[in-house]
């Protein structure tokens, strides 16, 4: 059976890419999202009713409840859901205006919870589902410059990690996707960079706004070998909770995990003290 796939964010990026691997390389059927739905128009005439094409802004309820009703009207269940429509804010705690910083923790972190919240008792039903949640390593350290897209992921780790522990009962998966740099417009248009302090002027700040500038269009990640994993990990019974994405991912993890261990095992006789005797 064909499995069906609801898709947010596919006007560019890894949902574009992997909605257009899944029609073009499997018979699966793709609940396709944009909040410019008219930019899938082409997905649409290309591969007619094999997927249905959504305008979908996750900051509104009502189209997610209503994406959400037609997905299940049209194709009957949700098999797979990739909570992928999100973008980045750079620039220090002090120069992001408040506007900013709960417009990206609108849309990456509550727009990811709503979007699941109205998808579970879709797939609690069928006794069936894998959710994927797109973080970043940008969930897994952070960076002087980047403090509140990584607080946007760091979120999306935790409440991904506990949900995999809630719904595993229902037969339901959940895979946090952690991508390093990718080629894809993160760095570009989908990427907010506040204006910047001249106080924060040649700090490490300075340096998170030149490696963006620098690296836009240069990134080793493959967002088709991406999408090429994603659909791997679908496939698989016993999928992993985390996957990390790209050389770079894996050895600034396999760093920040040596470094937590130094510390801790330096400090790590005042942390036991804290008990009662």
């Amino acid at each position: 059976m064909s499995k069906v796939w609801f898709i947010t964010g596919c006007s560019k990026g890894f949902g574009r890419v992997l909605s257009e691997e899944l029609l073009a390389k499997t018979d699966s059927l793709v609940v396709a999202t944009a909040r410019d739905a008219s930019v899938l128009d082409t997905l649409k005439k290309k591969y007619g009713e094999r997927v249905l094409t959504l305008k979908l802004d996750v900051q509104n309820s009502d189209h997610i409840k209503d994406a959400a009703n037609q997905a299940l009207q049209k194709f009957s269940r949700i098999d797979v859901l990739v909570n992928n429509a999100g973008y980045g804010l750079g620039g220090a705690l002090e120069e992001c205006s408040m506007a900013s910083i709960r417009n990206v923790f609108d849309v990456n972190v509550f727009g990811l919870m709503e979007m699941t919240k109205a998808v579970l008792p879709i797939m609690r039903s069928q006794n069936y589902g894998h959710i994927f949640n797109l973080s970043s390593t940008a969930g897994l350290f952070a960076t002087a410059g980047m403090g509140m897209y990584n607080g946007t992921k760091y979120a999306v780790e935790g409440i991904s990690e506990a949900l995999s522990a809630e719904v595993k009962t229902f037969g339901i998966n959940v895979t946090i996707i952690e991508p390093g740099p990718f080629r894809t417009d993160f760095m570009g248009s989908s990427l907010e960079m506040a204006p910047a302090l001249p106080a924060y002027h040649n700090t490490a700040v300075t340096q998170t706004r030149n490696y963006c500038d620098q690296s836009n269009n240069t990134q080793k990640g493959d967002p088709l070998k991406a999408a090429q994993i994603i659909m791997q990990l679908a496939a698989m019974k016993n999928p992993p909770l985390r996957m990390p994405l790209g050389n770079i991912a894996m050895d600034r993890i396999h760093v920040k995990l040596e470094a937590l261990k130094e510390e801790l095992t330096k400090f790590e006789e005042i942390s036991r003290s804290a008990d009662y005797c």
